[in-house]
């Protein structure tokens, strides 16, 4: 990409890109162009076609999505399989139209089966059924990975798929009926730390900035801990404060610093191409897309206990164990990417300690 190319960044304020958005600037890249969602509804058909006609972006990181932790995957199935099929399908058509000459479209590796043979390969995609909590996102990101593998097939454009692991970082979402894991529970914990301190300043501030099912910094004392407790963080006078994990904190995770993402996308659009992301001379070209992240993982307790660490939290987790743990093990395999020429910088304990700065500031 030259540094004057004109960049179409959708997806600019979510946490992959914003990153990119970050490290494009850093690199030196001046013609990026974004629009928010007020600006430009990314289902809409018709106004993206007419986006795309009208700027004529030379390549395309597609970053946006709707998307969720556990609960919000669960609940609003209709609207997650929806609104990510409309946004990708109106997005790399116009792409195709447009003559765009490389895009990179960002999925999950919520993508493999549910009981996938771990580290998970690119190859043991659509190998068995998928996790049933978060089904209809991970459909939407196969059919994306399957939409840009078929462009490139039948028109010759450039689509590269790319599946990150789970993601933490910069302009994370820390609702705490929506977000993941990590930002959820760096937000219990510090609430809980807020308690045990007896800081009610901090924890009016935290709701002033976020509230919880409209409970602010101005509602009463009462209407708070009422709405703490319903989250997990809860005040005992003999006790103390406990912050609940969901699960039995078993689960292995694979964790990603965002701006580590946001840098594997910009090398693969400096670096690599479409035939780059399988064999030559394969008869049937298939799961080409290509696994970002660290190649380790770890548990949900011990994850808790390195926020609890970072934090000062001296309260006790609380493990419900009737919540569902979800796949117990998802640990990606990071040979393809590595091959190509990229590797992460930013291990979890220091990109937790980055995470918490950013959040207090």
């Amino acid at each position: 990409m030259n540094k004057n190319a004109k960049i179409y960044v959708a997806g600019h304020r979510g946490l992959v890109g914003s990153a990119v958005m970050k490290n494009l600037i850093q690199k030196g890249y001046t013609n990026i162009i974004t629009r928010t969602h007020k600006e430009l509804d990314l289902t809409d058909t018709v106004k993206v076609a007419s986006f795309f006609a009208e700027e004529q972006p030379e390549y395309v990181f597609l970053a946006a999505a709707k998307v969720g932790g556990i609960i919000a995957n669960n609940v609003y199935r209709g609207e997650f399989i929806y609104d990510n099929l409309m946004i990708q399908n109106n997005i790399v058509h116009q792409s195709y139209l447009s003559k765009v000459k490389k895009l990179l479209f960002l999925g999950s590796t919520c993508i493999y089966p549910k009981a996938c043979p771990q580290p998970m390969k690119e190859d043991y995609l659509l190998t068995d059924v998928l996790e049933y909590t978060n089904e209809p996102y991970a459909i939407a990101k196969i059919a994306g990975i399957k939409l840009c593998e078929s462009y490139n097939l039948q028109y010759g454009t450039n689509f590269i798929s790319v599946m990150p692991t789970n993601l933490y970082g910069p302009n994370d979402n820390f609702d705490l009926e929506k977000s993941h894991v990590l930002p959820a529970l760096m937000r219990k914990v510090y609430l809980g730390k807020s308690l045990e301190n007896d800081n009610w300043d901090a924890i009016k501030n935290d709701l002033n900035k976020l509230p919880i099912e409209g409970i602010d910094g101005t509602s009463s004392k009462a209407s708070i801990l009422s709405i703490l407790g319903k989250y997990g963080v809860k005040f005992d006078s003999e006790k103390g404060v406990s912050v609940e994990i969901w699960g039995s904190g078993r689960p292995m995770r694979e964790f990603l610093w965002s701006e580590d993402m946001a840098d594997a996308c910009v090398f693969i659009m400096e670096n690599r191409n479409f035939n780059d992301t399988f064999k030559k001379g394969e008869k049937a070209i298939r799961n080409t897309h290509i696994n970002i992240g660290t190649g380790k993982d770890i548990s949900i307790a011990d994850v808790a206990k390195l926020i609890k660490t970072e934090i000062g939290f001296e309260g006790h987790f609380n493990f419900n164990t009737d919540k569902p743990d979800g796949t117990l093990k998802k640990l990606t395999d990071v040979t393809k990417i590595n091959s190509l020429g990229w590797k992460h910088q930013i291990e979890l304990d220091k990109g937790i300690r980055m995470l918490f700065e950013w959040y207090q500031a």
